[in-house]
């Protein structure tokens, strides 16, 4: 039975190459007219998964559906998606307007249908004055719009991105990024994006699907992911510079690791019905309170700086605690050198507590 307002389903799908498990019975529902991304490290298969929805690669077991078709066994062709790529892919001896109806024109749409829909995508995609220019007279930026233009022109339920912005530099991925929401916002298709880049996720997701070897670790808003991981990876995996963990044991409500004791009575997570056992916490940099918020904090302390990257709105300060690296962010403004004792303070509210053995939130 598939959930009401899906776009796609995926049911128990398997995919194996040899005795490779590459995707392990994974199941995922996509909302009608979301923006989901598929983010993990190079490996977790997330580029699989989004090519077996495409019908590019074929699941050892397991069913696809779209917009409520069993779409498992269905050419690419089939499907009803549009697909952009890593590269162009675009015809260097066309004009982007050759480009933009090309798979029309074979497809044999009417000519007028044809003038219609190119002329609609260059308009969303703010490259109407590029049209009879041809490849070679384009940017980068501009190249990857008019391969997004390319699926746009398609008018399909599904769009698949897979990393369409990693062969750019820092500006345009940052430009192109704000101009993909606008077309989300514009479209209100359902749209399925590939990245091992966080920012992108967490700039563009309506829901986030964290993977690892083939398994989706949390399913979650860009605000649970970061302030409520369910598990370590996804604690460590979500954040620039990632979560700090200190390692201790969980003992009537109160945590006690080397050189910090935070008691958890009557914070979110509930410690005090949890077990004593072997626990770890989670800071994120930001969370580490300085400067005159550190009177304020529940928990204080003092670390030794040893390294200062000043980053401009921000400054980033590598300390030790409890002979682990431990970082801090503080304000573009901060004076701090290598060798200066630093106050701070941490708010357990703000903190995560995961178990020592299964890594799981507890």
């Amino acid at each position: 039975m598939l959930a009401p307002n899906t776009s796609v389903s995926i049911r128990d799908l398997t995919l194996q190459f040899g005795a490779v498990q590459v995707l392990q019975t994974l199941n995922l529902d996509i909302r009608d007219g979301e923006f989901l991304v598929l983010l993990g490290s190079s490996g977790c298969g997330k580029s699989t998964l989004l090519n077996c929805i495409a019908g590019l690669l074929e699941p050892t077991d397991g069913q696809i559906f779209i917009k409520g078709r069993n779409v498992t066994w269905l050419e690419p062709s089939e499907r009803g998606i549009g697909m952009v790529f890593q590269s162009y892919a675009l015809y260097p001896q066309m004009t982007v307007r050759g480009n933009l109806s090309f798979g029309l024109r074979n497809a044999r749409v009417p000519k007028a249908e044809i003038e219609s829909r190119v002329a609609r995508a260059a308009k969303v995609l703010q490259i109407e004055p590029l049209l009879d220019r041809k490849p070679a007279a384009l940017s980068g930026g501009q190249r990857q719009r008019v391969a997004i233009g390319r699926a746009l022109v398609r008018d399909v339920d599904v769009f698949l991105f897979d990393e369409p912005l990693s062969n750019l530099d820092a500006k345009l991925r940052a430009d192109l990024r704000v101009e993909l929401k606008r077309l989300h916002h514009s479209l209100d298709n359902t749209m399925i994006y590939v990245t091992h880049d966080q920012v992108e996720a967490m700039t563009l997701a309506d829901r986030i699907a964290i993977m690892r070897n083939g398994r989706i670790m949390q399913l979650g808003t860009p605000d649970e992911i970061y302030n409520r991981p369910q598990n370590r990876y996804v604690a460590d995996f979500i954040g620039s510079p990632s979560m700090n963990f200190v390692e201790g044991h969980l003992e009537r409500g109160t945590f006690h690791g080397a050189d910090l004791q935070l008691a958890l009575d009557g914070y979110r997570f509930g410690a005090p019905q949890v077990a004593d056992r072997p626990a770890i916490i989670g800071i994120r940099p930001e969370h580490v309170a300085t400067g005159p918020l550190v009177d304020s904090a529940p928990i204080r302390g003092e670390v030794t700086a040893e390294l200062v990257e000043p980053m401009g709105s921000d400054t980033l300060v590598w300390a030790q605690l409890a002979g682990k690296p431990f970082r801090i962010r503080m304000d573009g403004q901060a004076r701090v050198s290598p060798g200066d004792r630093l106050p701070i303070g941490i708010d357990p509210a703000k903190a995560s507590l995961f178990d020592a053995k299964t890594e799981e939130r507890l």
